[in-house]
């Protein structure tokens, strides 16, 4: 089963994509933070990662080696707002992730990554990065 970890401070938004991703046999865990997305990396694997590009808290390289470093493989994207400055989306997808502009089509947004054949563990010594990233 292909699961997928939304973190997004905008509950009704990310309630919303849950459903439409049940309805497609897709498993959804939400999350209303990005530290609280990512200790949920450390214990739980995933297909695929489904963030707010407006909640990045460090440099992109930097958050772009937390998430391979909790999460190993599994495709990032950062969801953006329509109208976004096309040299910031260049930009972030320069540094690893890939971007799409809301709203979406789920089918869309799964076409546009093709998604692991199975789930990538994550790595428990990532642990200590991560609590030091979330102070």
């Amino acid at each position: 089963m292909i699961r997928v970890l939304t973190i997004d401070g905008n509950r009704s938004r990310a309630q919303a994509l849950a459903m439409e991703c049940l309805g497609h046999g897709v498993a959804v865990r939400v999350a209303e933070t990005l530290c609280e997305g990512v200790r949920y990396l450390l214990d739980t694997p995933v297909s695929l990662v489904l963030a707010d590009a407006g909640m990045l808290r460090r440099a992109g390289t930097n958050q772009v080696r937390l998430f391979d470093s909790v999460a190993p493989g599994v495709p990032v994207i950062l969801t953006v707002d329509a109208g976004a400055r096309v040299e910031d989306l260049v930009d972030l997808e320069l540094q690893g992730f890939h971007v799409v502009s809301r709203p979406f089509a789920l089918r869309d947004l799964l076409a546009k990554v093709e998604l692991p054949t199975k789930m990538v563990p994550a790595r428990r010594h990532a642990r200590t990065q991560v609590e030091t990233a979330c102070r």
